[in-house]
């Protein structure tokens, strides 16, 4: 998994009005979750702020990343759990960080890429992938940048489902039953296979 250093300031100020300042000085009220836990057992949030530039190259990437936080000189390893974006303009409004170690499994979505040349798609099937993203779960030092998957020998108006997909070392969280990939017929296709019988 790449690597990517974020500093952040940390904040006193709460509620919506503090935010809303945050946000007019052209920075993102975020949050850091680790370890720590009240006495119910909630976690116990962190809050800092970070600039849109500092986030820009971590949220508007396709790739997945382990983040170097510095929150006042004081340094941890976190991955982004959770972003929200205004509904209108788009601009990101708060983000949650999620501490990480090298021992504890860690669930986070890593995006698939499709390998090969489908044997459905020689026949004139047409490739789709149904989901761009999988859970896994496993140590981030595990997490690949991508999950690869072999698509040369999907036939035509076949699909590939999680429960068949294997990686080592991570455990997929992801429903077994949820289509990644198949091969569509098009009308090309049903043309010819109907002409071969």
């Amino acid at each position: 998994m790449k690597e990517i250093n974020v500093k952040g300031t940390a904040r006193a100020a709460f509620g919506k009005k503090a935010a809303r300042e945050i946000r007019k000085a052209n920075a993102v009220p975020c949050n850091l979750y680790g370890e720590a836990k009240d006495e119910n057992g909630a976690p116990v949030a962190l809050p800092f702020t970070v600039t849109n530039d500092e986030l820009r190259n971590l949220i508007y990437s396709p790739d997945i990343y382990a983040v170097n936080l510095n929150i006042d000189g004081k340094e941890c390893k976190a991955i982004l759990k959770e972003i929200q974006f205004h509904p209108v303009k788009d601009n990101v409004l708060h983000v949650d960080f999620y501490e990480i170690t090298d021992t504890k499994p860690i669930v986070m979505e890593v995006p698939i890429k499709l390998n090969g040349l489908a044997e459905g798609v020689k026949a004139g099937g047409r490739l789709a992938a149904s989901v761009r993203k999988l859970k896994v779960k496993a140590v981030y030092t595990n997490i690949p940048e991508r999950l690869n998957i072999d698509v040369t020998s999907l036939g035509l108006g076949k699909t590939i489902k999680v429960g068949e997909l294997h990686f080592e070392g991570l455990e997929l969280v992801t429903s077994k039953e949820v289509v990644v990939c198949q091969v569509k017929m098009t009308r090309g296709a049903r043309s010819a296979a109907s002409a071969d019988n």
